[in-house]
This record gives C-alpha cells, structure tokens and sequence, in this order.
C-alpha cells in the first residue's frame, strides 16, 4: 500500500463485521448503503485481498478480515474512549464514564451505588455494560472495571473492596417438593442450575467441587441473572450471592459448611485515567459503597 486507508474506511469495516450486512451497517452509522458498499470495494481494492463473500443471508468476513478484527475492535474502543474524554467540561465533574461489570454485580448491586454517583455529580454520564466476560482495560473497551479476579496487568489502578461470599441456594417451594441434600455428593439427585460453556476458571471450579459439573445441570445457562431468576422461581439448586440471598426470606441456603466461597473484589482503571477527575470520581465512588456492600 502506498498510501493509509481512509480512518472512514475502518469505521465502515467494523460496522459492516458487527453488523453482518452492508444495510445494518448504514443503519448504525448514518450512512447510505452504496457509501458502505464503496468504503468496503475501496478498502478491499487499497488492501489487495477480499474481506466479505457476499451470500444470500448478507456478507460473510474472510479469514482475512477476521485475522483484521482485532484490530478495527480495538479502533473503534479507542475512538470511544477519546469521544468520552473530550466530552467532559474543564474545571468540573462532568462528561461520560464507561463501567464494565458481571450482570449480578450490574443488576443487584450498581443501582444504588448510581444513584449516589447521580447525586453527587449531576452532570455525569454513566455507560454500563454487563457482561461476564473482562473486558481488556487496556484495549479501552471501558474506563473502570469491576472484576471478581485480582487483575495481572502492571499498567491498571486497582482497589479491592472486599469478598462476596457465595453459597448453594434454593427455593423454599423447591425444598418443601424435594427436600434438602444431607451431603454434596447428593447433589446428584437433584435438579441443579449452573454453567453452558466450559472456561478454564470453571474447570478448575469444578475439580474443587465434582458435583457441580456440567453433566449434572438440569439447567444450563451463561448468565448468572438467569441462574438467580431460577433459583428464585423454585426450579432447584443454585449458586449465588449469601448477601443477595438474604434479602429474600424465601431463599435458603444449602450446605454452607461445605460449600462457601468468598470472590475477592477489585474495581480497575488505567493508569493513564488517573489524572481524569471524573474518572477518579466515579472509581472513588465505586470503591466506598461496593466495600460497604460487601461488608454486609
């Protein structure tokens, strides 16, 4: 290439990726279709090699393109980042912050925390994105993390605020229909809710609790909101918070002596959001009341 892609080119690359069609990608940028269709040919044509076989069902990437995505994700996380950035006004708490969180973490414990953040800097706007997956804080994918494993990077900011303890629940209907487990090894004949996906982190989990494999689920599914909203509709047995479980007086914990694990905390940022007020703010934040929640 003599010459460097349109950064258009890029945006339009990476819409077209997510999207999976020249039209939803016009849709989510604003464009005309015939805008996206030449920015992909005149990336392709600069490129020397294809990136999407055209099918009936929309366009398929390449292996070239996916070896390419990556990268455009990673453009396209670093745009937003500078967009928030030059959001904020000088001199005050104010602009967009981007906070990534587990969807338990999102869904039971954030709200209040936001709305003591909404309190005491009006002017700030919170982006929230629930996913169990850790988003790369150094790929810029959001501002402040909140994550149940001590983060590895050496170039994040990090403050534990404690451990929330997680034990075996269940319904007080499921229990009055099939009893309680005496011993883990009787989780067996029970009807028990947990994982679809198999990572490294639940392998492990599993080796240190063999009865809780994936074989044995009557329910499987990846999102822990699902799991709680099973438990608490009295399909059978689960994992979740102590602290969210007591809040309902109809969840009853199942075997705290032999199975209770406490998930240390940490709220991250990058290094480089350090000098950030409104970063700092909502980190601060973040910090004070997870460390009470966690506290009890």
């Amino acid at each position: 290439m003599s010459s460097e892609p349109s950064w258009d080119w890029y945006r339009t690359f990476g819409a077209v990726l997510q999207q999976g069609s020249l039209s939803g990608a016009a849709r989510a940028l604003g464009l005309t279709q015939p805008s996206i269709a030449r920015h992909i040919d005149a990336l392709e044509a600069m490129l020397g090699k294809a990136l999407f076989l055209r099918t009936p069902r929309g366009l398929s990437p390449t292996d070239a393109a996916l070896e390419l995505k990556p990268y455009a994700d990673l453009l396209a996380s670093t745009s937003a980042a500078f967009l928030r950035t030059a959001d904020a006004r000088s001199g005050e708490i104010s602009g967009t912050v981007r906070v990534s969180a587990s969807e338990v973490v999102g869904v039971e414990h954030l709200p209040s925390v936001l709305v003591v953040l909404r309190e005491r800097y009006p002017n700030l706007t919170i982006e929230l994105s629930l996913s169990n997956a850790i988003d790369d804080l150094l790929q810029r994918k959001a501002d402040i993390a909140i994550r149940m494993v001590q983060p590895e990077q050496q170039s994040l900011v990090t403050k534990r605020v404690g451990a929330f303890r997680v034990g075996l629940h269940a319904h007080r209907r499921y229990l009055e229909r099939r009893g309680a487990p005496p011993t883990m090894e009787q989780l067996g004949d029970h009807d028990l809710i947990g994982f679809d996906v198999e990572t490294p982190a639940i392998r492990a989990f599993a080796q240190h609790f063999p009865a809780l494999n994936r074989a044995a689920f009557a329910l499987r599914v990846d999102s822990d909101v699902a799991q709680l909203s099973a438990i608490r509709a009295g399909f059978g047995i689960g994992i979740c918070q102590v602290s969210i479980a007591a809040c309902d007086s109809d969840l009853v914990r199942i075997l705290p002596e032999a199975f209770n694990i406490d998930l240390e905390t940490w709220v991250v940022m990058h290094e480089d959001l350090r000098s950030s007020a409104r970063c700092r703010a909502v980190f601060d934040v973040l910090a004070q009341q997870l460390s009470r929640i966690a506290d009890g």
